[in-house]
């Protein structure tokens, strides 16, 4: 019996219904520590809250209620008025640690555009005023962490299930921190990967980049795909050429640099659902312009079955983009093969991953 026909033969009950829609306390009190950085702060032994409260700069008596909550949810235990990390908490939480969950502050971050979801619903678009200076700084480091956070985990194995028998050049657009460039580096020797982002996120890239040790591998352009072209295409034959390395070999990386090459692949990985549909083709169509003949578009996402309805994170998420974006959304397989065809792409399939994401995948004729 499937999930979603099982909640529709057995309906949640008045208590259940109450435990989602307090589900937010909860959620509120972790993202307020992390913001506050409790946890760091009781990383060298148990301290009473007072303690905590002088390090942090908060007040005394509301910090002391905020940690006996993270105390009754299991986040920090209480002994003889002394606070201390969980084990989970002092592993992932704790600022510097290896696993430290960086990515939670977008989390905290998201907050505040899901409390106007009510809205954006009534409008059809995001209601989120733009950010200072400042707050957009911060916003992008905090959205780049939760990014390569994720992606780190997952980008090896699913750069696995591609065929990269005749790819030497990769363009990763709006590839963020580096993670799947670096990714398609450590599968196949030999291969080069550009990332293609704004000229505000390159600078963070880098430093991705740098930290692995990637530089000889993985290029940088700077520059907008929603009005820059990406490049184009060699117009050889695949089989009669040589691989070119598809990378910017004048060495500009700043705003306005563009490929002077093509590429043999194309990765657009959580890039469709910031667009509407008509960014989207045109996107598409500018993937293929730069393909070298033989080249693959490949498209990961969260996929929506035809009727919109699952997957549940999926439908979550493209929540998560109407309160966050101006047109973003979250698209079917059809949708996206529709793209891939009116650009010429063919052979079009779908590969899923053990992530919640999908593959798709288009090969330009050559």
């Amino acid at each position: 019996m499937s999930r979603k026909r099982s909640l529709q033969e057995e309906p949640l009950s008045p208590i259940a219904i109450r435990e989602i829609a307090v589900g937010f306390q909860r959620s509120r009190v972790l993202l307020t520590a992390f913001e506050l950085d409790i946890f760091t702060a009781l990383s060298k032994g148990a301290r009473p809250s007072n303690q905590v409260a002088k390090a942090l700069g908060t007040e005394k008596r509301a910090t002391d209620r905020l940690m006996n909550a993270l105390s009754s949810m299991g986040f920090l235990r209480k002994r003889g008025g002394l606070f201390s990390n969980a084990t989970f908490a002092s592993r992932f939480l704790v600022k510097g640690k290896p696993e430290y969950m960086a990515g939670l502050m977008h989390t905290a971050h998201l907050w505040n555009t899901w409390s106007t979801l009510t809205r954006a619903v009534r409008r059809g678009t995001s209601v989120v005023a733009g950010h200072t200076d400042a707050g957009a700084a911060k916003w992008r480091a905090a959205f780049i962490a939760a990014m390569h956070e994720r992606a780190s985990k997952i980008a090896q194995s699913v750069v696995g299930m591609l065929d990269l028998s005749r790819v030497c050049s990769v363009l990763d657009v709006g590839g963020g921190s580096g993670a799947y460039s670096m990714a398609f580096a450590r599968v196949k020797k030999g291969l080069k990967a550009t990332v293609f982002d704004l000229p505000d996120i390159i600078p963070l890239t880098r430093k991705y980049v740098k930290k692995d040790g990637f530089l000889d591998r993985v290029d940088f352009i700077a520059g907008d795909y929603t009005t820059d072209d990406l490049g184009q295409g060699d117009q050889r034959d695949q089989s009669r050429r040589v691989h070119n390395t598809g990378v910017n070999t004048s060495g500009n990386t700043g705003p306005g640099s563009r490929p002077r090459q093509g590429f043999d692949l194309i990765f657009l990985s959580a890039i469709v659902h910031s667009n509407s549909i008509p960014e989207n083709r045109r996107l598409v169509r500018k993937c293929v312009k730069a393909l070298n003949p033989g080249g693959q578009v490949v498209v990961q996402d969260f996929i929506m079955n035809e009727d919109r309805t699952g997957p549940a994170p999926a439908a979550l998420f493209t929540l998560n983009m109407l309160v966050g974006t101006d047109a973003g959304d979250t698209y079917t397989e059809s949708e996206v093969r529709s793209w891939m065809k009116a650009a010429g792409l063919r052979s079009t399939v779908r590969k899923d991953t053990e992530f919640g994401t999908t593959l798709i995948i288009g090969r330009k004729a050559g």
